[in-house]
Formats: structure tokens, C-alpha cells, sequence
């Protein structure tokens, strides 16, 4: 089963474990969302990525910037490791991260997550990427990826699911990014961006292969 699949299979089970109004809150503010253009206005394919260096969860700040000068990068922006959607994505990478590495590429993974929630994440994911710390969601803002949670999600998320959004970023903005990911070429060109304000779909693993390939 593919991430596409799997992303699939779950959300035809969210009725199952979430309620008919949550569902319908969630639904309208992803259809909000979308509305305001923000899918248009991130960074899109032709474009030059920002340079840029964040740390990760061990105390080491990797320089992004230098990656894109050496070779490939997939830059993959997720929402935070209490969000199971995302969860599923980086598993699905890490089980592709050989062939992509086999490409010359080299996957990131980039959430507003302080650094120690950013190392819990990458330990219970069992990812072999590296997973930075994005304070302030700095480098998502410019992608143009980010928003903020509007009030009743955040509460749902807090008090309904147990995601408490403000400790895993210590960040009381509420802001998250659209979940994307980018497959850039070496120098920094976009090949590929993928971004959808629907947070339950991602770019499949075969779509970045297919685009390395073609970069290559």
C-alpha cells in the first residue's frame, strides 16, 4: 500500500473515532482555508528556495542551504508529530529515503515542533532524515505556507483530540504550515512543489522519485 492509499484508508476511517460536527468544523475550515488563496501564493515550481539553517532535536543546526548548493533536497514541511497524517508521511519517505539518497537527493523534514519535540518525532518515527526545528514557522512563512488554526479547530485539537498544539511549539500564535513538500534541484531550483490546504493529502513518494529522475 502506497502513502496515497494509506492516507486514504484513513480518512474514510475518521468517522469511526471522530464525531459528525467535528468532521463538519474541520471540513468547513479546510474549505475556508483554501479559500484565501494561500495554495497560490506559496512557492511554487521555477522558483528559487530560500537559503536557510535550522536545528535539529540532537543540538546540531544544519545549514539547508549548503545541501541545495551539493546536490538534491526534499524539503517536506509537516504539521507536528501529534498530527497522524504527518505521522504516516514521514514513515512513508523513510521507507524511500534509500532511493531517493540513491539519487543524489537528501530529505528534510521541517515542523514548528521545539527541537526536543522534533527528536521525540524523529525516535518514534524511526527516521533516518533529518527533522528540524522551524520557531515561529520562520522558514514555512517563506514558502507562504503558513496560517493560523482557526478557533474552533484549535480547541477541538486541545480539548477533544489532546494536541496541545502551544507546549509541542511553545508557541502561542496557534500558527501551523499547510503540510508540502518540495523537491528542489541542486542550486536551489523548484522541480516540484506540492501544496494542499486539505492537511489529510500529501505528495506520494513515487511523484518525488519520478521528479528526481526527471532532474536528474
Amino acid at each position: 500500500m502506497n502513502l496515497t492509499e494509506e492516507l486514504d484508508k484513513k480518512r474514510a476511517g475518521a468517522p469511526d473515532f471522530i464525531s459528525a460536527d467535528h468532521l463538519k468544523a474541520m471540513g468547513g475550515a479546510t474549505r475556508d482555508l483554501r479559500s484565501t488563496g494561500i495554495v497560490d501564493q506559496a512557492l511554487s515550481e521555477g522558483s528559487q528556495a530560500p537559503a536557510f539553517a535550522l536545528p535539529n532535536g540532537h543540538g546540531e543546526t544544519i545549514d539547508v542551504g549548503a545541501l541545495m548548493e551539493r546536490g538534491a533536497v526534499v524539503l517536506n514541511f509537516y504539521r507536528g508529530g501529534w498530527c497522524p497524517y504527518c505521522n504516516l508521511e514521514l514513515k512513508a519517505y523513510q521507507a524511500r529515503l534509500g532511493e531517493m539518497r540513491g539519487l543524489g537527493a537528501e530529505l528534510v523534514a521541517i515542523s514548528p515542533e521545539t527541537p526536543d519535540k522534533a527528536a521525540l518525532t524523529e525516535a518514534r518515527e524511526k527516521v533516518d532524515f533529518e527533522v528540524l526545528s522551524d520557531a515561529g514557522n520562520a522558514v514555512a512563512r517563506q514558502f507562504g505556507l503558513v496560517f493560523e488554526l482557526p478557533a474552533d479547530i484549535y480547541d477541538i485539537y486541545t480539548n477533544t483530540f489532546g494536541f496541545d498544539i502551544e507546549e509541542y511549539n511553545a508557541d502561542k500564535t496557534h500558527e501551523l504550515p499547510i503540510p508540502a513538500t518540495y523537491v528542489i534541484g541542486k542550486g536551489g531550483k523548484v522541480l516540484l512543489a506540492y501544496v494542499d490546504a486539505d492537511y489529510s493529502k500529501r505528495l506520494d513518494p513515487d511523484d518525488v522519485i519520478a521528479a528526481l529522475k526527471a532532474g536528474a
